[in-house]
């Protein structure tokens, strides 16, 4: 079991039932899926861009991602509908686990003048949603391979009501919230 999995079932889900007075145990906020989404531009025209950007998320989550395609033609941007123009991510379950705590614990503090990350990324519903600017924070990424940084979007879907309870799920997980 990984780190984070079973810190959130010895402490967290305690943690939460103690300050909410949960009823059921089922009622217990808790992180169903991470999806992790990497646009990149640059691949109308060039496709190499792409590849490139499909093998470094292998290497950050572990995982094969999909590659998105244009919904819409859009004459301005030079993009024609099922033009492939990204790729995301679903992690769920152990490996969803194990991305989370070496987000939490080893690529946050790797970001240049961290000061925690925004309490502003709450959806309404209990999701939250992160942005990073580069990929080199991660450290499987070797800076000499890489052929240009690029950023990517990080949401993690939670079974939490209210952003407030979503935050103190993410906050007694380690996730380094402003202060």
């Amino acid at each position: 079991m990984s780190r984070l999995k079973d810190k959130y079932l010895s402490e967290v889900a305690k943690g939460l039932q103690e300050k909410y007075n949960y009823k059921n145990v089922m009622q217990i906020p808790k992180v169903t899926k991470v999806v992790i989404n990497m646009a990149v531009g640059e691949a109308v025209s060039n496709s190499k861009a792409l590849d490139a950007a499909v093998n470094d998320m292998t290497i950050i989550s572990g995982q094969k991602p999909i590659i998105t395609k244009a919904k819409k033609s859009i004459a301005a941007f030079k993009v024609r509908e099922g033009m492939k123009l990204g790729c995301k991510v679903t992690l769920r379950g152990q490996q969803m686990y194990e991305f989370l705590d070496k987000l939490m614990n080893l690529a946050l503090p790797r970001v240049r003048d961290f000061h925690g990350v925004s309490a502003t990324g709450f959806d309404g519903r209990g999701n939250y949603t992160l942005g990073l600017k580069e990929q080199l924070i991660f450290p499987e990424i070797e800076y000499d391979k890489i052929d240009k940084t690029r950023g990517m979007d990080i949401t993690i879907v939670t079974t939490a009501n209210t952003d407030e309870e979503s935050r103190d799920m993410l906050a007694l997980m380690g996730m380094p919230f402003e202060k």
